[in-house]
């Protein structure tokens, strides 16, 4: 949970940690109306990864350098810049640069 903080985190993310009621204390973020929460995996280390995420990025090579993506090329596409890494639990995450 804590490196999936930190990839999102470097994607302009600002997390907090919440828990309601007896649940697990967990992380939500907000990039505009969206909330992204993060919550620890169950009991039998199973975390879902059925999850395809995209993100709009100012900087596309300075992202992938603090995300771990130093060895993906960005292609050029009909929407600009993009590369696709894989976030701590394995989901694939497209970047974008327009």
């Amino acid at each position: 949970m804590e490196e999936c903080l930190s990839f999102y985190s470097a994607l302009g993310l600002v997390f907090a940690a919440e828990r309601h009621g007896r649940g697990p204390i967990h992380y939500s973020g907000r990039a505009g109306e969206l909330v992204l929460e993060f919550y620890p995996c169950r009991p039998d280390g199973h975390s879902e990864a059925a999850v395809r995420l995209g993100f709009a990025v100012n900087d596309l090579s300075g992202v992938l350098g603090k995300v771990g993506g130093q060895g993906v090329s960005p292609e050029e596409t009909e929407w600009g810049l993009r590369a696709v890494v894989r976030d701590p639990d394995g989901r694939s995450v497209e970047l974008y640069q327009g």
